[in-house]
């Protein structure tokens, strides 16, 4: 080797050295905090990029500062009764937003999300999507109170992506173009996907137009398998990379990308010039999995890549918008992240405790599968009332339940938790006193029903676990109609969205009767 090459070798060993010993100390500091609420200064995701030699050039949440020094704006709403904008930032730098300010911006009205701040400086923005290609715009805006959270022990709220609803910068800076290297990761809700194209986080084409193999380089995350796929049903991190998402080097079936479903999922794609990967991973607790780790697609059109530099969530890069999806957190970086840079910014996800509860809140009882609990009404109305169904009928309803209450009221006011039906990271309810008996919806409306093993009851008997909506106890999500949860109205109960056709769906009282204590079970 000639000496300006040996000197060459030596600079970029003693960067990447340098590199990795910063990753190993941030790490280190992560772990030593262990699981809180607090945000330790200089651990926070792009701190950990950074200090990886690749930092962020895009960083988006709702629910949580990206940077240990960040005290600018995370998103901005728009209330419909007035069409006033607001903005909600950290309460201290590195921190979490006040849910309860935006709580009381959006009372007796409904708000939508109108920007998503980038938090690199570089005003890379997230606003309402423009039509393109596949369809017309702009697209909708998402409901600010529809996903609802708790982050490092704090109320938070994510981004809802239902079908229609879009975001994008078409004009940004700093993002990756060409074949130039890139990294981007995201949390997402991993119960609420379907096989729409195309929930997606990254970078997309300028003009809102598919223009061709190479133009995008984007998180997907869904069960659609009209181009690539994994193994199992879905849902499945992969990358769109235009006019395929792929799951690996094969155009169809990748079998080691498995179907991940975790409540809180970290979601990773990173790409180099002819080199590319998925990682993924539980953003509740454990490390990062490589699904996927090798050369471009074996498809004409990928190596080199032609990224533009957009960046859209929750749609396709030519604005197919049949998708949908939670979004929490995510940031893109400049240059390909190591994965001791990753398996750090994880470490700190886990840190965060998404999903834990929530500051504001009780202390929820058990949900674990086998337990026997009752489930009661938070309402201030209401909080001596419990889901119980009647002997009559098959109707579910709230009613009165005391230690004087007969046996069968009892029982009847007591369930016991399987695992989803539908989704194992859910829960089903059973009958404690008519054993097989579930907890099912119908026409919106909740009975007691058998299990007749169809693909149709075990959905409508699944429901997903939140932090309770009111800041008590818990809310469930129906795993079907990912906008409705279990809701008290005139003491009968539905599945109800925040607003809605039917009477059941109206918003008021709708975060306290959507929130539930799981009591100690009556019998």
């Amino acid at each position: 080797m000639s000496a300006p090459l040996t000197v060459l070798f030596q600079r970029q060993f003693r960067k990447y050295v340098l590199a990795a010993a910063a990753v190993i100390a941030l790490i280190a500091g992560v772990l030593a905090g262990g699981s809180h609420a607090s945000q330790a200064a200089g651990s926070l995701p792009c701190d950990i990029y950074a200090s990886g030699g690749t930092p962020c050039v895009a960083a988006h949440s709702t629910t949580r500062a990206l940077y240990s020094s960040y005290t600018g704006p995370l998103y901005q709403v728009r209330r419909s009764s007035d069409n006033t904008y607001k903005s909600f930032s950290p309460t201290t730098a590195g921190g979490y937003p006040d849910a309860s300010a935006q709580d009381s911006f959006c009372s007796g009205t409904t708000c939508v999300i109108t920007r998503i701040y980038d938090q690199s400086g570089r005003g890379n923005d997230l606003t309402q999507a423009p039509g393109g290609g596949a369809a017309g715009g702009p697209d909708n805006l998402a409901n600010a109170t529809a996903a609802p959270t708790t982050v490092g022990g704090h109320k938070a709220y994510g981004v809802y992506i239902a079908p229609g609803t879009g975001y994008r910068n078409d004009n940004t800076s700093g993002i990756a173009t060409g074949d130039s290297p890139e990294g981007m990761y995201a949390i997402f809700d991993g119960t609420h996907y379907n096989g729409g194209c195309c929930f997606d986080y990254g970078n997309a084409e300028t003009n809102n137009n598919d223009d061709g193999n190479g133009t995008m380089e984007a998180i997907y995350f869904g069960n659609i398998k009209v181009w690539g796929y994994g193994s199992g049903n879905g849902p499945w991190i992969m990358a769109d990379l235009e006019n395929g998402l792929f799951s690996g080097v094969n155009q169809h079936l990748n079998s080691n990308d498995p179907t991940v479903n975790y409540r809180y999922t970290t979601a990773i794609v990173k790409g180099a010039p002819n080199h590319w990967a998925i990682r993924g991973g539980n953003a509740q607790s454990g490390g990062l999995s490589t699904f996927y780790d090798g050369v471009r697609p074996n498809v004409s059109g990928y190596n080199p890549m032609k990224k533009q530099g957009a960046i859209i969530l929750g749609i396709g890069g030519d604005n197919s918008k049949g998708a949908q999806g939670t979004f929490y957190e995510g940031v893109m970086t400049s240059g390909y992240p190591s994965d001791a840079t990753e398996n750090a910014v994880q470490a700190n996800i886990n840190s965060v405790n998404y999903g834990g509860t929530g500051s504001g809140g009780g202390n929820p009882g058990t949900l674990t599968p086998g337990s026997r609990i009752s489930l009661q009404a938070t309402t201030s109305c209401c909080t001596a009332d419990y889901i119980k169904h009647d002997d009559n009928d098959t109707n579910v309803v709230i009613a009165g339940v005391s230690s004087s209450s007969s046996s069968t009221d009892k029982g009847d006011a007591t369930w016991i938790v399987r695992a989803g039906l539908a989704n194992g990271s859910c829960v089903s309810f059973e009958s404690a006193n008519k054993s097989g008996q579930y907890l099912r919806h119908q026409n919106y409306q909740l009975h007691l029903a058998g299990n007749d093993g169809s693909s149709t009851f075990t959905q409508d008997a699944t429901f997903c676990p939140q932090s309770g909506h009111n800041g008590q106890g818990y809310s469930f999500q129906s795993v079907n109609y990912t906008n409705r949860y279990l809701r008290h109205y005139s003491y009968t109960v539905y599945i109800a969205s925040n607003g809605g056709s039917n009477t059941f769906d109206s918003t008021t009282s709708w975060n306290d009767d959507t929130s539930w204590n799981v009591a100690t079970p009556w019998s």
